[in-house]
């Protein structure tokens, strides 16, 4: 049964493994390692940015999640290749709309590379809408936003 949980330190090694073998089929396209690929894990981890989906015990998903003064920001989402097309993505996106709740946070927002098509279908269908593109760190990005519910008071 498929389980979320905030990562601890001793999955480091296997989120860095299941981000490396999602992004894999990217870095031809876009002509090196996506900026999920290269990102402080360990860092993020400690701060508390991290969560995990876990099921029978084996780490499969993982979504980072920033919170800052009037959005939460989705750092990324990566689901083991294998295990992509379960409901590991659309359950880290519902996780993101509860930490945003939580934290009275209006809005999510992330960022993908234009390079990563799948992507800029698989964020519209969830709800997300593309805000703008532009050029940053090297990338070239686009933009999405989601407006979260507050839910009931």
């Amino acid at each position: 049964m498929l389980s979320v949980r905030k990562a601890r330190a001793q999955d480091v090694p296997r989120i860095e493994a299941i981000v490396a073998a999602a992004y894999a089929i990217y870095t031809p396209r876009i002509g090196r390692p996506p900026a999920p690929v290269t990102a402080d894990y360990r860092g993020a981890v400690a701060r508390g940015e991290v969560w995990v989906a876990e099921d029978d015990g084996v780490v499969s998903g993982l979504v980072v999640l920033v919170a800052r003064p009037d959005h939460l920001l989705l750092g990324n989402l990566a689901v083991e290749p294998a295990a992509q097309g379960t409901g590991i993505g659309a359950r880290m996106l519902a996780l993101a709309e509860e930490q945003a709740r939580r934290l009275g946070l209006p809005e999510i927002r992330l960022y993908t590379n234009v390079a990563m098509t799948e992507n800029l279908a698989y964020y519209p269908r969830r709800g997300y809408v593309e805000t703008h593109r532009g050029h940053e760190d090297g990338f070239d990005r686009v933009y999405f936003s989601k407006t979260v519910d507050a839910g009931p008071r």
